[in-house]
């Protein structure tokens, strides 16, 4: 049977064959189309989830724990008890100093001897010792109240392979010796040489009686190094002394300089408490001795003429003693520790107390979690927030005092002494401890981003210098001694806020215009605004950031008190026009509908804009009384204003509401029977009066919020920055209007016509058809244009980037900057170290933003469906 069949024209003819079947070609075509399609689909998921498990896969490591890489154990060859330690950066070389003065120079991965030199300690005893951070200078104090002062440095060289000398004695695989200096290969070839720099000075009498306590610190310059040191005798005596060095540059003489100044009596210290420790700060401001009876003692150095006790602070319970002491880098963080495990990071905070001399106290601002026995040692890092912990039975922990948790508990191998004493290496990349009868133990770990935690990603830390816990994104600062700060809270803070303030403006421009392009307007009219629209959409964010940071900010400063006119004046003068229009005869109207009418809403626009600008001076000068910066810090005026201007809308809607509910029927069977310029003119008059019935609600609830003391300054309103949040609106929502208008307009115009006539027929107007029922049927549409104009605000980056001022601050003050995810990532990425810990916390921003978008489209999705099976039926 053929597949062509006969067509017959009007006169019954045969015309032509027309083929029954589908042509080969349009069934591959088909298939190749859906085939096509369905992979371009798979491609689009597989891409979305590469994409996730790319960034999980460079944040997981931000979670994961360190890892120990070794451990060594060995015995010194000491007469008495190890009482300092020294390693350098590359855990090679380390020094040991006995109590008999004996120093010795050992290999730390082996425990070789490398040197040996001996101290002249005059047969005197040491009673106390402290050094410095970088422990490379040591004060030693002695029973006949002496001071001495070492250097017990470890010193770097290059030698090349060529210069290297014969006769190596071999440690290891890795590093040889000869002659008191270890060699070790460096991926040039060239050796890294290390060599003891071991030196110690004159003594220098303090006091008559033992010294029990010393801390030590060192300053100045190259060419006249200072030397502060702070001492505590058998008496509880305490005393600050200062040595300032002058060195001869063409003769290299040295001569020292020594003023000692004693601190006022350690008031308050019980008869049978003992003093156990003492803290000199750097900058030798301040002075910290603990007690046995859990006291610590805070003396204010500042005037080292009239020194004081600034401030006497219980920081233990009742009968527990204070064991250990020290202050972590930076020395704005003391680590107190205690008899009962206790572990407490305190502040020096300035609170303005009468308590103290100097309005300071000592704040506990962390609990670190507790030891098992009484705290013996504690050793900070150079250059981390990271402390090494010691307990009486030996526990060895590793805490990072910023994110609040132990690193590493390091398990100890062989019998355990009571005094023991550690340090963390410079790169904080291992522990070294020494027991009390020279027992060496090293550990190797790796902790890559011991700073990151959950809880400091998205909880509240409590920083150095800050008064209280609190959101910080802060992650680099001037010196390296500062805490950084990975709080990703203020950029969500700001990347919702910057959305908020864009959807603000964009949503009932761009929901309003689809409904007038939709349901009102002439279709050549609409034929021609869409396409504007959809071509808005097409313009550089790039282009628009520079517009709003260089153009739009300071014009808008300049004239703030003509855009907050600009607020009210320019929908009451379209409210005026709309009136005007309908108060003009039907046929008047009817002839100049379309694009005469369009015209003439923007030329209404233009005069209230020209309005505004000639007022703007004048309105802020009589509700702003004529500083409208100003008036935001709180310095003038009162908070009405602002109010009353706020609630404006509100109380409108307001009275609308209840002359609805009173007397909208009768309002109606009023006007219906009226001519319709008169019914225009009436209903002019209806809404003037209710325009001043609003504004006077609104002035009225205003005072009373003053009077009752609530001002709004201070909350989202507060001091103007000229890059803030109402210029990202303003700049966001014209990026967004397009895409919101276009899927809202092509959403309702999608609603069958019958619809539309049905409501009419039934004696609707063209409004409350919009408003009931084309609206309601649209709305799975509708939501999912707003939901997408949101998801494209909370991902723009650079009109952010360039208007917004990027101050991650968490605060709703619409005149303040913020700094948002996005933002904040093309800012940093470029500097951040690859695989780094800002590097990786960068990816995790990028993540969250990532998890933001697919839990608002998700929901969307979920809304719109729930709108289309209300709709469906219809």
């Amino acid at each position: 049977m053929s597949d062509l069949a006969p067509t017959t024209s009007e006169r019954g003819k045969a015309a032509r064959q027309r083929r029954m079947t589908t042509r080969t070609s349009v069934v591959i075509g088909e298939k190749l189309a859906g085939g096509i399609i369905t992979v371009g689909g798979l491609m689009v998921i597989v891409a979305v989830m590469g994409i996730m498990v790319f960034l999980f896969r460079v944040v997981m490591p931000l979670m994961a724990g360190g890892e120990l890489q070794g451990n060594t154990r060995y015995q010194l060859d000491t007469q008495q008890d190890v009482i300092w330690t020294n390693g350098d950066e590359f855990q090679t070389l380390g020094l040991a100093v006995a109590a008999e003065g004996r120093v010795i120079t050992f290999h730390i991965p082996t425990g070789t001897e490398v040197s040996r030199e001996q101290f002249d300690f005059r047969g005197a005893e040491v009673t106390a010792v402290a050094g410095t951070l970088q422990r490379d200078r040591v004060a030693f104090g002695f029973n006949d109240g002496v001071v001495r002062f070492a250097t017990l440095g470890v010193e770097t060289e290059t030698t090349a392979r060529r210069a290297l000398p014969s006769g190596l004695t071999e440690i290891d695989t890795r590093d040889r010796m000869l002659d008191g200096r270890v060699y070790t290969e460096v991926g040039t070839g060239d050796f890294r040489t290390l060599f003891a720099q071991i030196e110690l000075g004159d003594g220098q009498q303090i006091s008559d009686l033992p010294i029990i306590a010393i801390d030590y610190r060192i300053g100045g310059t190259r060419e006249r190094p200072t030397i502060a040191f702070a001492t505590v005798d058998a008496d509880n005596r305490v005393r600050v002394s200062q040595s300032r060095v002058q060195i001869n540059m063409m003769t290299g003489e040295e001569t020292v300089t020594t003023t000692t100044t004693d601190l006022p009596p350690l008031v308050g210290l019980a008869a049978d408490a003992e003093v156990t420790d003492i803290l000199l700060s750097g900058t030798g401001d301040r002075a910290i001795v603990s007690s046995s009876d859990g006291f610590v003692f805070r003396y204010d150095l500042r005037d080292m003429n009239a020194p004081s006790l600034a401030e006497v602070r219980r920081v233990a319970d009742d009968g527990i003693a204070v064991t250990a002491m020290t202050f972590l880098s930076g020395e704005d963080t003391l680590i107190v520790g205690t008899e009962d495990g206790g572990l407490n990071a305190f502040f020096r905070l300035q609170t303005g107390t009468t308590e103290t001399t100097d309005g300071r106290e000592l704040i506990r601002a962390r609990t670190h979690r507790a030891m098992p026995a009484a705290i013996v040692d504690v050793s900070p890092a150079q250059r981390q927030k990271e402390f090494v912990a010691i307990d009486a039975e030996g526990n060895v922990w590793v805490h990072h005092s910023t994110s609040d948790q132990v690193l590493f508990e390091l398990a100890r191998s062989g019998d355990v002494s009571t005094e023991s004493s550690g340090m963390i290496f410079p790169r904080s990349n291992g522990v070294m401890l020494v027991s009390q009868g020279g027992e060496i133990e090293a550990w190797q770990y790796t902790q890559r981003h011991p700073e990151v935690t959950l809880g400091v990603l998205f909880s509240k830390v409590w920083y150095e210098g800050y008064m209280e816990p609190t959101y910080v994104w802060q992650s680099t600062a001037g010196t390296d001694l500062a805490e950084p700060k990975y709080s990703l809270v203020p950029l969500i803070f700001g990347t919702i806020k910057a959305a908020s303030y864009a959807m603000l403006f964009a949503v009932p421009i761009a929901l309003m215009a689809a409904i007038y392009t939709s349901e009102f307007v002439d279709q050549r009219v609409r034929g021609t605004v869409k396409p504007m629209m959809e071509m808005m959409e097409s313009l550089p964010t790039v282009v628009l950031g520079f517009i709003a940071a260089l153009v739009l900010a300071p014009l808008v400063e300049e004239w703030i008190g003509a855009v907050l006119l600009g607020f009210f004046a320019l929908p009451t003068g379209l409210m005026i026009g709309a009136f005007v229009w309908q108060a003009l005869p039907k046929s008047v109207a009817l002839k100049y509908d379309g694009f005469p009418k369009f015209a003439l809403m923007g030329v209404t626009i233009l005069l209230t804009a020209w309005i505004a600008a000639s007022l703007g001076a004048s309105f802020e000068r009589v509700l702003f009384y004529g500083d409208f910066k100003g008036w935001t810090t709180g310095r003038i005026g009162t908070g009405t204003p602002f109010m009353f201007l706020i609630l404006l809308p509100l109380s409108y809607l307001a009275v609308s509401w209840g002359f609805r509910k009173l007397y909208g029927h009768h309002w109606r069977d009023l006007i219906g029977n009226m001519e319709r310029s008169r019914a225009g003119m009436f209903d002019a008059g209806r809404w003037i009066a209710m325009l001043v019935g609003a504004m006077l609600l609104s002035y009225g609830f205003a005072s009373f919020l003053t009077l009752i003391g609530y001002d709004p300054r201070g909350s989202f309103i507060d001091s103007y920055q000229q890059r803030n949040a109402l210029v990202v609106g303003f700049i966001m929502a014209f990026a967004v209007t397009p895409n919101i208008y276009t899927l809202a307009e092509d959403a309702l115009n999608s609603v069958p016509g019958h619809l539309r006539a049905a409501s009419l027929a039934c004696g609707a107007t063209p409004w409350q058809t919009a408003r009931w029922v084309v609206l309601p049927t649209a709305a799975s549409g509708v939501f999912s244009a707003v939901m997408m104009g949101m998801g494209r605000a909370v991902g723009e980056t650079m009109i952010v980037v360039m208007a917004a001022g990027n101050t991650p601050i968490m605060e709703w003050n619409i005149f303040s900057g913020l700094r948002t995810l996005s933002a904040n990532i093309a800012i940093e990425l470029p500097e951040a170290v690859k695989d780094g810990t800002n590097y990786r916390v960068l990816f995790l921003a990028a993540l969250t933003l990532f998890i933001m978008t697919f839990i608002i489209n998700t929901v969307a999705e979920l809304i719109r469906q729930r709108f289309r099976k209300r709709a469906f039926n219809l």
